[in-house]
């Protein structure tokens, strides 16, 4: 963990989730494609992972690909399957530095048959990193994966191997989602400044705290990411209670 001053008296969530907002509004308001702002932001996601770890997060989620972003124009949604397949490279290396474990959440199987290879890959080759678990959200929505987990849930019952009954929790229910095994965001971050969650971890979300930012996500930075941290610091967690 990095000894960083902000930080020295400040409890470090242990889960933080991003909303990474904005990337085409700042290639806009530069004149530039959109495509431009979303290679901004490939690069502004690998330096807030390397300042996560350092900083001593344990695990970082970021919405990178929607289910809804299928409905982008054809252009730009191949723009970005390019990025993915260039990032992914990247991504391998600078986990690998910095002993980051990489995993994917949301549904890969509509994504190009090397994409796919590339996101097994880095699941794969980094699932031994004892540091920041990165968690990438692609081809992701929280109502998707809600629909997955209670079919695989179905089919667990038909099969005889799942018992529902009143004893069956929520924290039964969640071992079917695609974060089965992590703990909730503590924090939520979205960039932009828009004020919803656009269908991000829908089920986890229930009771993080919520730091909105208007900075568009290529001018996120570390100072940014403290600033969030210590605005948490801040909040009284009562998860419902007095």
């Amino acid at each position: 963990m990095e000894e960083n001053t902000e930080l020295r008296d400040l409890i470090i969530p242990e889960h933080v989730a991003i909303i990474m907002d904005g990337n085409g509004r700042w290639a806009k308001k530069r004149g530039l494609p959109r495509t431009f702002g979303h290679r901004q932001g490939c690069t502004v996601v690998e330096r807030t992972v390397e300042d996560a770890a350092r900083i001593g997060l344990k695990y970082l989620t970021v919405y990178a690909f929607s289910t809804e972003n299928w409905k982008r124009s054809e252009e730009e949604v191949g723009a970005l399957m390019q990025l993915f397949r260039y990032y992914m490279v990247r991504l391998l290396d600078v986990a690998t530095k910095n002993n980051v474990r990489v995993k994917m959440i949301g549904d890969r199987r509509r994504f190009p048959k090397d994409i796919i290879e590339g996101i097994n890959r880095l699941e794969r080759e980094t699932c031994e990193a004892t540091g920041l678990t990165f968690v990438i959200a692609v081809n992701y929505g929280g109502r998707d994966e809600i629909r997955r987990a209670a079919i695989a849930l179905c089919d667990d019952v038909k099969e005889g191997k799942r018992d529902i009954s009143e004893s069956f929790s929520e924290e039964d229910f969640s071992q079917y989602l695609d974060t089965a095994g992590m703990p909730d965001p503590d924090l939520l971050i979205r960039t932009s400044g828009e004020l919803r969650l656009s269908n991000f971890l829908l089920w986890q979300l229930a009771y993080s705290e919520i730091y909105i930012t208007d900075l568009y996500w290529p001018d996120f930075n570390k100072a940014e990411l403290i600033n969030a941290i210590k605005a948490y610091n801040k909040r009284n967690r009562r998860f419902g209670g007095v």
